[in-house]
């Protein structure tokens, strides 16, 4: 059993990468497969083992080739089958920037869900789910809202805003708390702090800023345009566009997008009430 050599299309598929990941770890100097005369890659068993244990160590500890090759020279590490719990994960290592990642991460683990699990019920790619776990970036707002919901949160909550108690909220002019930037060109930053009914926010938008998708979920919502231009798209097939000091109402619970149409930046107040955003 030990001399069974394995083409790179089928160690691939046994690793759940692709080829051509095979062939950037190799340039990358973490696996070196067995060579025919011709030049053919072969991958043995052990080789295999190699190749999932790096797959791992890329989707559920976010490592990059250096790191992944100095944890393989410090002996086994855990491999795909490994239970998610036994591994204790650097606290420090985290910064802020990055908490809403490590916040969705730790919900999937404890909903006993994989990447691929939780990829197939949102239609987020893998690489996505594991980028975002490790970054806190490149989800669509769409995308987000889909992972927080299958993991019995909210997009507000992932972001900290449910942390402290409701009451009294006072926030001055330009000193806004800033959610964590999750999306490419939306800013959001606090209007009134707390776990309250409606959740108050100022939208910055750079141009072409959007949702990226249509999404929805109980509740109702208010705009109101400070500056710029707003396209909003309810229901898939009807348009509103508002300019500057118009306002806008609509329930939650129908499939909702909107994009930044100006030239510039747009900046809103936006209301959604209860917190279920």
């Amino acid at each position: 059993m030990d001399d069974i050599r394995f083409k790179i299309a089928e160690a691939a598929r046994m690793a759940g990468v692709s080829p051509s990941t095979l062939r950037l770890w190799e340039t990358q100097e973490l696996i070196q497969p067995i060579r025919t005369p011709s030049g053919q890659r072969l991958y043995d068993l052990a080789v295999v083992e190699r190749l999932k244990t790096i797959a791992w160590l890329r989707s559920e500890k976010g490592l990059n080739p250096a790191a992944i090759r100095e944890n393989l020279r410090d002996g086994p590490a855990p491999t795909a089958e490994s239970d998610p719990a036994e591994v204790v994960e650097d606290e420090g290592a985290e910064t802020a920037e990055i908490a809403v990642g490590q916040k969705v991460r730790r919900l999937r683990r404890d909903a006993g869900k994989t990447l691929e699990a939780v990829a197939q019920a949102t239609g987020v790619s893998v690489s996505q789910l594991s980028t975002f776990e490790r970054t806190s970036h490149g989800l669509s707002f769409t995308a987000l809202h889909a992972v927080a919901s299958l993991l019995g949160t909210t997009i507000a909550n992932l972001s900290g805003q449910e942390q402290r108690e409701g009451g009294e909220s006072l926030i001055r002019d330009g000193r806004w708390p800033r959610w964590p930037t999750t999306s490419s060109g939306v800013t959001i930053q606090v209007l009134a702090e707390g776990r309250n009914q409606m959740e108050c926010n100022r939208f910055q938008l750079a141009p072409g800023a959007s949702s990226e998708g249509a999404y929805q979920h109980e509740g109702e919502e208010f705009i109101y345009v400070l500056s710029g231009r707003l396209e909003i798209i309810l229901d898939g097939d009807r348009f509103f566009e508002l300019n500057a000091g118009d306002s806008f109402y609509f329930e939650s619970r129908r499939p909702h997008s909107w994009h930044n149409t100006s030239d510039g930046e747009t900046v809103l107040i936006w209301i959604n009430t209860p917190a279920t955003f």
